[in-house]
């Protein structure tokens, strides 16, 4: 009985920094609700980039997307590593969170007037967005208030509650000063710098266990491989759109099969390849590397976002009036993959703290993707070029399975002080 009244109790809870070897920590419901409106945002973006190079902006719309992308990545990272560290999950916790994800929608439906500003005009419109980092920060910044009150971790999130104010005042004078494009740009710059300062210093403070805040190694491992699979879902959206456009055009043609499989596909190898990291037991024991790790992932999120933006180019590539122009499109995907190929395999190397021979693989795997963007300026079909990018993470994938894990293995103890690490390959 008492279990159960302990089960179904919810009063507020005292915001205590949990513990850094806590059993079984996995992402919450709250969480996964989270990553929810992310998956939105991404679709947004890309759903924006690949409009904007459809209608011959493409200079602006790769802009526009990658200033999206690190926006949306950062609210998602600003939270993700408060809640490993302080998540009461009690009422108020719930709620200063709903009022980030209402933040997260609103700075996502100011991308599309941030993208026609940047294409249109070449100006900088970002205040719906900034609206939206706006109720974001406001949630965040109570959430670090109560976390100082918890005094082994005051110094922490006080620093952070500087910082994050800081940088929002900045944000708001970008967003509505009147400044040319180029000085609005670099007045970003700065803001992000102060942003990533927060972390910087704040995860400074303290020694031994209490250096830092105490987030959880496997608990944010698991949080980042989310976040990845909810970027994966813009390459099925992606291949689905591409699938109905080009099945409208051409009918269940060969083109139509080639593409619906191709799409299917590199969602599977990017994820596999993606599997092969195995950042939890690393940082587990080097907590110090997950700054690299931590903001290296942007390149994975924002290249996965940008492979299913070109998947579904693959449907404009097929129409009637103004088709895109088959190397345009194979660009779009292929530079996408070689950025998500080379990102994981220079965080795995760092994690492992070793140069791994899978860079050579990863370099001659590269080669592949390359090859296909020569093909389409070659003047080869658009399916003959996806497939031959495709073949660079599929080469990754099977090169691993066939062998290469063993390798992976020993670099994996070794990071681990050569303990056996009980897991099998594969595993993240």
């Amino acid at each position: 009985m008492t279990n159960a009244v302990e089960r179904y109790r919810h009063g507020l809870s005292p915001m205590r920094g949990r513990s850094l070897h806590e059993q079984h920590r996995a992402a919450t419901p709250l969480e996964l609700l989270y990553d929810l409106v992310f998956a939105a945002a991404f679709g947004v973006a890309s759903t924006q980039l690949v409009e904007g190079v459809a209608a011959g902006h493409g200079g602006a719309a790769v802009g526009a997307f990658a200033f999206a992308v690190v926006a949306i990545i950062w609210a998602w990272i600003n939270f993700s590593w408060f809640a490993s560290a302080f998540d009461t999950d009690d009422w108020l916790f719930r709620v200063f969170t709903m009022v980030q994800m209402a933040g997260v929608i609103v700075l996502a439906i100011g991308l599309p007037a941030m993208f026609a500003s940047l294409e249109e005009h070449g100006a900088f419109d970002n205040r719906v967005m900034v609206s939206g980092y706006i109720v974001m920060r406001v949630g965040l910044l109570a959430q670090w208030l109560r976390a100082s009150r918890e005094p082994a971790y005051r110094r922490h999130a006080l620093t952070y509650v500087l910082f994050v104010a800081v940088a929002q005042i900045g944000w708001v004078i970008v967003a509505w000063a009147p400044l040319p494009l180029g000085a609005a740009f670099a007045a970003a710059a700065v803001c992000w710098l102060i942003e990533l300062g927060g972390p910087v210093v704040a995860e400074r403070k303290g020694d031994g266990e209490r250096r830092g805040t105490p987030w959880h190694a496997h608990h944010i491992a698991e949080r980042y491989s989310l976040l990845t699979i909810i970027a994966l879902g813009e390459t099925v959206i992606g291949t689905l759109a591409a699938a109905q456009e080009v099945s409208h055009e051409k009918g269940w043609s060969g083109d139509t099969v080639v593409v619906i499989g191709a799409g299917v596909a590199m969602t599977f190898a990017l994820w596999w390849s993606y599997t092969v990291m195995p950042s939890g037991p690393i940082l587990a024991v080097h907590r110090s590397r997950s700054f690299v790790w931590g903001y290296g992932h942007a390149f994975i999120f924002a290249s996965v976002a940008a492979v299913g933006a070109g998947l579904h180019a693959i449907g404009f590539a097929y129409r009637h009036e103004d088709p895109l122009a088959t190397p345009v499109v194979i660009l779009m995907i292929a530079i996408p993959v070689i950025v998500f190929m080379v990102s994981v395999a220079l965080l795995h190397s760092y994690l492992v703290h070793s140069l791994m021979r899978g860079l050579l693989l990863h370099a001659i795997a590269m080669i592949l993707p390359l090859l296909g963007i020569v093909l389409a300026f070659g003047g080869l079909p658009l399916w003959v070029c996806l497939l031959v990018v495709l073949a660079g993470p599929v080469l990754v994938v099977v090169a691993y399975e066939a062998g290469g894990w063993r390798l992976a293995q020993r670099h994996l103890d070794e990071a681990l002080g050569g303990a056996v690490t009980g897991r099998p390959h594969g595993a993240a």
